[in-house]
């Protein structure tokens, strides 16, 4: 799970394995598996750091 933040300030956890895409169109566009789309404040790069790190994360602890 990454923590982002929507466009109108509100922080939100979100699951990041079921991210499909991230587009920068300008703002950051996350596409769910769902279909479900979320705008986000952080960039393109911090989101793909932020899964990375997660990701790290979990690998560290198997």
């Amino acid at each position: 799970m990454i923590e982002v933040t929507r466009m109108n300030g509100q922080k939100l956890i979100v699951n990041c394995e079921l991210i499909l895409t991230v587009e920068e169109t300008p703002d950051t566009l996350l596409t769910f598996t769902s279909g479900h789309k979320l705008l986000v404040k952080e960039s393109r790069q911090e989101i793909i750091g932020l899964v990375k790190s997660y990701k790290k994360e979990i690998l560290a602890g198997a």
